[in-house]
């Protein structure tokens, strides 16, 4: 008897992602539903008055303007929808190892120049320093308890300094202390922070970054000279 194959599960659908997201964005956010509705009647109400009191000489017109209206009152919704789904999401995962790798790879786009891997990692605690490179200078973002990853933000900012002197090197905390940076609103302080550096002068630090190296510990038992690439099959 030929041997069965083993069924291949199927991704979901487009259509069941969109239910799987709003389901865990609603039970996460309570005003998830009446911020999307209000994000589409207020323009909308607002369009239909503009039209009733301004656009009324002609069908034409009022179907031009009603389109309009209700086009821009959907994307509204959708943008305000999306956010709202973004930012539960990161509430989901906060206060977890490499949280901040995820926000700053997916948000942190204009100008900035990142990587997944954090620069200065704590093997104990699982605090962190991450470090981007953008027009605020050198950021550095501290994932975990501000006294634990005190130490590590200040060793990093002596690295940098010695590599590029008089660089600024502002500071963002990450983590549950209610007068840190929230995971959700990371990508936005990073953009709000003082212009420093010209594009130029950015694609100049970022190649004086490139051979600092991380600051990540060895596991124990590990000899570094010794590691050798494994065999290919």
């Amino acid at each position: 008897m030929a041997e069965k194959k083993p069924k291949v599960q199927k991704e979901p659908g487009k259509i069941r992602q969109l239910w799987q997201v709003y389901k865990l964005t609603a039970k996460a956010d309570k005003n998830f539903v009446l911020a999307g509705v209000l994000a589409f009647i207020a323009p909308l109400a607002i369009g239909t008055l503009a039209i009733v009191l301004f656009f009324t000489d002609s069908l034409l017109t009022v179907f031009l303007w009603s389109i309009t209206t209700v086009l821009f009152a959907l994307l509204l919704s959708l943008s305000v929808l999306s956010r709202r789904a973004e930012r539960a999401a990161f509430m989901r995962i906060a206060g977890q190892p490499g949280a901040v790798a995820a926000v700053i790879n997916s948000t942190l786009k204009r100008g900035y120049s990142t990587s997944e891997m954090p620069v200065a990692v704590d093997p104990k605690s699982k605090d962190a320093v991450y470090r981007t490179v953008g027009k605020a200078g050198v950021v550095l973002i501290a994932e975990g308890s501000s006294s634990r990853v005190k130490q590590l933000i200040e060793d990093e900012k002596r690295k940098v300094s010695r590599a590029i002197p008089g660089i600024t090197i502002p500071v963002v905390w990450v983590n549950q202390d209610p007068a840190s940076t929230q995971l959700y609103a990371l990508t936005k302080t990073i953009y709000k922070l003082k212009r420093t550096l010209t594009r130029a002068e950015i694609s100049v630090v970022n190649k004086r970054l490139a051979g600092l190296g991380l600051n990540i510990p060895i596991p124990k038992g590990i000899d570094p000279n010794r590691i050798r690439p494994g065999r290919r099959m």
